[in-house]
């Protein structure tokens, strides 16, 4: 039998360290041994040290600052986001909500939507989940939802031009709405009936991360969602883009 070769030196002092992160060891802001300790501890070079500390880094377990050494990152507790939310928002409320602000527990005083309007285009793309031909004009809504000041999610979503256009619902001013695009799609005499979502996980673009202020190695879950009211698909979201270790999505299918 041919003998197994000893795993390099890089990968057996990235297995210790994150056992040590795992187990509590290394707890969350804790500041790893310097490259030297770490080189004197385990006899390698520093190149070696420096490849098992990026390999960490691309994982989402540590992160390095400038001037401060490499922390084992600090995670924030992952928030639960199910579809009920859309049944509740979509009920009168006594003070302004949206799905982000019950999501998040926040009051509409800690909401912040940072957005961006444009009338475009229907590619085949978008086309298909309209159930639209291609080229209809649409309004491009882009936003970016902070709570208590921090970015949590970016979102990109449409809605017809012949619906919506010339509406206070293209009007980037009067946002955020109370009750989001529900009570926008009621406003405008298009209740919505039913909603579909697909998830799906992939990496983060470099803007995406930059806005969501994400570590590296952590990646998103990407939400494609419609809307739709007895008339048809009044809204489609491409994409809803969270940061995959903040939000743990729950389903229920009532048999």
């Amino acid at each position: 039998m041919t003998p197994v070769p000893d795993r390099p030196a890089y990968l057996r002092i990235a297995d210790t360290l994150r056992e040590e992160i795992r187990d509590g060891s290394l707890p969350p802001g804790t500041r790893l041994p310097t490259l030297a300790e770490l080189c004197g501890l385990h006899g390698v070079s520093e190149i070696v040290v420096r490849q098992a500390v990026a390999l960490l880094r691309g994982e989402g377990l540590v992160e390095t600052r400038r001037g401060g050494g490499t922390l084992v990152r600090v995670v924030p507790p992952a928030r639960r986001v199910a579809m009920e939310r859309y049944r509740a928002v979509a009920e009168p409320t006594a003070v302004p909500e949206t799905t982000f602000t019950r999501d998040q527990k926040i009051t509409w005083e800690e909401y912040r939507l940072d957005r961006e309007f444009s009338r475009v285009r229907a590619d085949d793309d978008l086309g298909a989940l309209f159930e639209l031909p291609p080229g209809t004009e649409l309004l491009r809504r882009r936003f970016v939802f902070h709570a208590r000041g921090e970015p949590q999610q970016i979102s990109v979503n449409y809605l017809p031009w012949d619906v919506v256009g010339d509406t206070p619902v293209a009007d980037p001013a009067r946002e955020p709405w109370p009750g989001g695009t529900l009570a926008q799609l009621t406003y405008l005499g298009y209740p919505p009936i039913r909603v579909e979502e697909a998830v799906r996980s992939r990496m983060p673009t470099p803007e995406e991360a930059e806005t969501l202020n994400m570590a590296g190695g952590v990646p998103v879950l990407a939400i494609t969602r419609r809307m739709l009211s007895r008339a048809g698909v009044m809204e489609v979201c491409r994409e809803i883009v969270l940061p995959a270790d903040r939000v743990v999505l729950d389903y229920a299918i009532d048999l």
